[in-house]
């Protein structure tokens, strides 16, 4: 049963995130040694799984209007890990002229997320909700134009 005062958006939210975060864990599946493919899982899908928990944990967060918590998470996700250097310049050095795009979709995270947790220090449920898709739709846009180049590329997965 949904709390009266709940915005509906909330378990929305929540339900996006779960599928979100899944989506994320699967961005590295287990490497193949074929072409490419790298025998050691890249850091990058370290650092995508514990986004995907992070945003898990946000989104339960925020469906359960724990303002103080989702404040707390959002700057793991804008301060999340960066790959080390040479797996950084492999990585560019891959997406080649989309380096631009590639960043901007991470800065996109960055900043939705330093606005997540503003408006939870806030208590501000809806400028929450409002954020929280923001940090979604910068995730979602970069896994559809980066996620399967990339999986094909050092995983060899087709």
């Amino acid at each position: 049963m949904q709390h009266p005062a709940m915005p509906k958006n909330i378990a929305a939210a929540a339900i996006l995130a779960a599928a979100m975060a899944s989506a994320a864990a699967s961005l590295a599946p287990q490497a193949r040694a074929e072409g490419n493919a790298s025998k050691e899982p890249m850091e990058l899908r370290r650092i995508m799984q514990e986004l995907g928990r992070n945003m898990q944990a946000a989104a339960d967060g925020i469906s359960r209007e724990e303002w103080v918590r989702v404040a707390e998470i959002a700057p793991r996700i804008a301060e999340h890990p960066q790959p080390p250097l040479g797996e950084k310049k492999r990585l560019l050095g891959f997406v080649g002229s989309e380096a631009g795009r590639f960043r901007r979709f991470d800065q996109q995270t960055h900043q939705a997320a330093k606005s997540l947790e503003q408006a939870a220090r806030r208590g501000d449920g809806e400028a929450v909700i409002a954020a929280f898709a923001s940090v979604q739709n910068a995730c979602l846009a970069c896994h559809q134009s980066f996620r399967k180049p990339f999986l094909e590329h050092f995983y060899g997965q087709r």
